[in-house]
């Protein structure tokens, strides 16, 4: 089967090192255009380039997908399929309907739940301790194709957004290859996908990541997992922002962000009980353990924080 891989980040990356591992013919790769990044703002290949590079398959990287840009493309590559994984923008009618065994997509999520941009840190966010992958036969709407096969990871207590990006990398591989098996033998199955049951995963900002000390600890627990690395949760001392890279819960109560020890441990109030902050950064300053960063940075018990 020739295929043709769509894909942008690292997630995509992984599983089309993984369909190539497994034997397939990968005979192009369609990318983002590289960006500028880093304060030089040099040009930086996306991940799903520099894989495809190293195993010397051609790469493309059209601007638009618009009025038929990449027919002749697809003309001369040929595919029998096309496999879309991140690639970061809806694919048209003419696209969709090119490879003889169509568009198939790896989605971070058992859809239809968590449908868009980021399903791995909205299951966090949401407090879900179940996610998964599906692949689908794509359609025009996003996320919306018929399924073909899934599979279920755990989220455990301890995941952020960054540990379950790995785990579901691993497991798009799996079900990539095992999908593509299903096609070639005409076992695919087509399963419609129920609108009753779907969820939408919008993309994150960083006004996201702004901690608001009312709210439950679990749920502030769920969103400094789910948006670490990026955007990050954060909050304010004396109007100075910090960032929360890690917390548990703790013992305590007082009044929504009040700091209630803060010379060896920095415990804050929640709205129903309170948490210990564990790895946090200061502004301009690296990110370290919680004791090490109150040595040089005082936080008086009873203080509020997010002010």
């Amino acid at each position: 089967m020739r295929i043709v891989f769509m894909g942008t980040p690292d997630f995509a990356a992984i599983v089309l090192r993984g369909i190539c591992a497994a034997g397939h013919e990968v005979v192009g790769v369609i990318s983002q255009p590289d960006k500028p990044k880093n304060r030089g703002m040099q040009m930086v290949p996306t991940p799903v380039k520099e894989e495809a590079l190293k195993r010397n398959i051609p790469v493309y990287q059209p601007e638009t997908l618009r009025n038929q840009a990449i027919l002749p493309y697809l003309q001369e590559m040929q595919p029998d399929c096309i496999v879309v994984v991140a690639y970061g923008k809806l694919l048209p009618k003419y696209v969709l309907s090119y490879p003889s065994y169509g568009c198939i997509n790896m989605h971070a999520s058992l859809l239809p739940k968590y449908r868009g941009a980021a399903p791995i840190q909205w299951s966090i966010l949401n407090g879900e301790t179940e996610t998964g992958i599906t692949s689908m036969h794509m359609a025009e709407g996003l996320d919306t194709g018929d399924m073909i096969l899934r599979e279920k990871v755990a989220i455990t207590s301890e995941d952020t957004a960054e540990s379950l990006h790995d785990k579901l990398a691993e497991a798009a591989v799996r079900v990539a290859v095992d999908t593509l098996r299903a096609l070639e033998d005409g076992t695919a199955p087509r399963i419609p996908q129920t609108e009753e049951a779907s969820s939408y995963a919008p993309m994150l900002t960083k006004e996201l990541g702004e901690i608001h000390w009312q709210r439950t600890t679990k749920e502030i627990l769920n969103q400094i997992r789910g948006l670490n690395p990026w955007p990050g949760a954060y909050s304010y001392k004396e109007g100075q922002r910090f960032k929360v890279i890690s917390a548990k819960q703790a013992e305590g109560q007082g009044a929504p962000g009040q700091v209630i020890a803060g010379k060896h441990r920095l415990i804050v109030a929640t709205g129903d009980g309170a948490l210990e902050i564990m790895q946090m950064q200061m502004p301009g300053k690296r990110a370290m353990e919680a004791s090490a960063c109150m040595q040089g940075n005082h936080f008086a018990e009873g203080i509020l924080l997010g002010e």
